[in-house]
């Protein structure tokens, strides 16, 4: 069947789970001509780019206002392509306001919507189920509760199980990682993860920076990684540099493109909430999350935010497996208080271990991609059969 197909996602984890579904699409389809907006893994696995996601990053409700021009600039291009196109197929992945728009304007074309990855509307602002409903034909979530979740509002949803499971792995052993980093595989070693955005390294580093002299106290022997995010501009590595250099942490190792290994060879991690959450329940690393945004964005969030927990492990587990600390209760010393028991205290961490085996059980089964893109092809068979 040759088709056209647009897709669209916008961050760095949108981008990875997006390039899976464009491989798995192509295998279903070989002569598809897919175009989108994305990154260099959607790229690399075929994508014709029409605009980067890498301007279209941002944290936060605030903070949105500064990169309005690359934003607008982005969704002109898309629906201009999707007015002269008229693909077969909308593919929307993840990066939620951008997305209903051009899921808006796809549906007004009268090309099919089929969203991989769906917009955390059970967490807040649930008033955009209704625009869900509205302007997609299908969904495939990657979270067990999202299912009954969107079909009880009558989407249509189908669990795919997460894509993380098809990408998380460790790819080197404790021993070979530290030997190629200048670590000691006998002492503990503890990953500090302050996100992959300018304002929640900024925010929250020094956080972390503090709590590992802290821990250092704790227990002496400890040692420090901090893996860097792939795709990092180099500004913001440098900010990455620069904050760990003046805190005068030492030994701290800071890695690039080996963030799987570092977090598995961790002993226990401190990390930003995010997908990172999920990342570090599969390799089964104890953690502690933390996250801060500014002051009026944080403001704001408390009045739309609908779940009790902020990480994903807690959400999937439906109770605390992880500690969250959060905002005007971020310091070093909270952090290092919930961190050193993970590292000094077997049966809190046997306990915490436990917890992420569950999670890890609840997030299905691998091969989420390869599902994604069967709902997509029969989305399209369907469409063109009721158009013949």
């Amino acid at each position: 069947m040759s088709c056209k197909v647009l897709i669209v996602a916008g961050e760095a984890s949108g981008d990875l789970h997006a390039a899976g579904f464009i491989s798995s699409l192509r295998r279903l389809l070989p002569d598809v001509r897919i175009h989108g907006i994305g990154g260099q893994k959607m790229e690399a696995a075929g994508l014709n780019c029409l605009f980067p996601s890498s301007d279209l990053a941002v944290v936060g409700l605030v903070e949105i206002f500064s990169h309005l021009r690359p934003i607008i600039g982005a969704y002109r291009r898309a629906s201009r392509w999707l007015k002269d196109e008229r693909p077969d197929l909308c593919v929307l992945v993840d990066y939620p306001e951008f997305n209903l728009l051009v899921a808006k304007k796809a549906k007004a074309l009268g090309v099919p919507v089929f969203y991989y990855i769906t917009p955390q509307v059970w967490a807040w602002r649930q008033g955009r189920v209704k625009r869900l409903k509205r302007y997609t034909d299908a969904m495939a979530v990657i979270l067990p509760f999202e299912e009954p979740f969107f079909r009880s509002h009558g989407v249509s949803a189908t669990f795919v199980g997460h894509p993380l499971l098809d990408v998380v792995r460790a790819p080197c052993s404790r021993e070979e990682f530290c030997a190629g980093c200048g670590l000691s595989p006998e002492g503990r070693i503890v990953g500090l993860l302050p996100g992959s955005r300018r304002g929640e390294i900024a925010r929250i580093l020094p956080h972390m920076l503090d709590a590992a002299h802290r821990v250092r106290r704790a227990v002496p022997a400890v040692q420090f990684v901090v893996p860097l995010a792939p795709g990092l501009a180099e500004d913001v590595k440098r900010l990455v540099h620069g904050q760990v250099l003046a805190s005068g942490l030492t030994p701290v190792k800071i890695v690039e493109d080996q963030a799987y290994a570092a977090m598995a060879a961790s002993d226990g991690v401190l990390l930003a909430s995010g997908t990172v959450t999920l990342e570090a329940a599969i390799l089964g690393v104890p953690m502690v999350v933390t996250y801060k945004v500014s002051s009026l964005s944080h403001m704001v969030g408390q009045y739309l935010i609908k779940v009790p927990f902020i990480s994903l492990v807690n959400l999937v587990a439906g109770r605390q497996v992880v500690p969250e600390i959060l905002q005007e209760a971020v310091s070093g010393k909270s952090l290092a208080r919930e961190l050193v028991p993970l590292l000094t205290d077997e049966s809190r961490r046997q306990c915490m271990l436990d917890g992420l085996s569950e999670v890890r059980r609840k997030l299905g089964r691998p091969g989420a991609a390869s599902r994604a893109a069967a709902l997509a092809v029969e989305i399209m068979e369907h469409t063109r059969g009721n158009r013949d």
